[in-house]
């Protein structure tokens, strides 16, 4: 195993570090976002003593694909958050590993060895042919991202519908059928209660492939205080007073068409304060904010 193999294993082992702190958290460096890194930053410093720059964490944390190793000195202070004592010793344990691994390629007779050659060569054509297949496929076929204008962060196409105006009609769509379908100048709104809407025109001639959403902050915090176990009821509780309006209204949807119930901001930031598995089991559906951009309506659903 090389150094560099070392740091992507590394690099795993730190993001499930962070899980142990932020279990909510079930992404992956790729979709980590500008508020998972200042954690990150704030978690490490508080295990190890020491600091990493938001820049460094973009620069070789977040990569899929590392092109060289970072300092020692920057992998010692990763080491140290995943309680190892340093960089040298993390490598260490790994040699006597890869060693066993080498002795014991060397010893197969080499019948074994020419066949798993054969088989290596099939291998590596079979992912060529499907990696030319993919690439014919998607030149056909295109695909329109979604991405947080701030982070450029993607986004789940769960959180976000999308429609087109006919005759002032919105008629939902999915957008990578619009983006293959559509022949015509076609304008299309999304909409999500986590992003402000964002209206785009389609155009075969003028391919779109990726539209970035403004979020709506409030929103993304009160997702994640539905999601995330509780730490500070205190500093939760005084964040709901900033993002809720007083004249707050609620209404979650009951499963199976059984009705609603309605909460106003006193019964709900108690739901809130102290959540229950329940909770995370809920969506928000739709939100509106007053003239102060606080949220004073909230739809939620239940999950299935």
């Amino acid at each position: 195993m090389t150094e560099l193999e070392l740091f992507y294993q590394l690099k795993n082992i730190v993001l499930e570090q962070y899980q142990k702190s932020y279990p909510f958290y079930t992404g992956n460096w790729k979709n980590f976002s500008s508020q998972d890194i200042l954690n990150l930053i704030d978690d490490i410093q508080q295990k190890t003593k020491q600091t990493v720059s938001e820049k460094w964490i973009y620069t070789h944390l977040k990569p899929e694909v590392n092109v060289k190793l970072p300092r020692k000195d920057m992998l010692d202070i990763l080491c140290a958050y995943i309680e190892e004592t340093q960089w040298d010793a993390y490598k260490f344990k790994a040699i006597p590993i890869s060693s066993t691994v080498e002795e014991k390629r060397d010893i197969l007779p080499k019948k074994i060895q020419k066949k798993n050659v054969v088989l290596g060569l099939i291998g590596i054509a079979l992912i060529i042919g499907l990696c030319l297949t993919w690439i014919v496929f998607s030149r056909k076929h295109n695909s329109i991202q979604l991405q947080n204008s701030y982070t450029k962060d993607s986004i789940s196409k769960q959180d976000v519908k999308a429609y087109v105006i006919e005759d002032s009609i919105e008629r939902p769509i999915d957008l990578n059928q619009a983006a293959n379908e559509i022949t015509v100048p076609t304008k299309v709104v999304v909409r999500s209660p986590f992003y402000e809407k964002k209206q785009v025109i389609i155009s075969p001639n003028n391919p779109i492939t990726a539209i970035e959403l403004k979020p709506n902050d409030y929103a993304l915090m009160l997702k994640a205080f539905m999601k995330s176990d509780i730490k500070d009821w205190q500093t939760r509780k005084e964040q709901l007073q900033k993002i809720l309006s007083d004249d707050l209204e609620v209404i979650v949807l009951l499963p199976n068409d059984l009705g609603a119930e309605y909460f106003n901001k006193n019964e709900f930031s108690k739901k809130l304060i102290v959540p229950t598995p329940s909770l995370k089991k809920m969506k928000i559906v739709s939100v509106q904010l007053d003239s102060s951009n606080k949220i004073s309506f909230l739809r939620i659903a239940h999950e299935e």
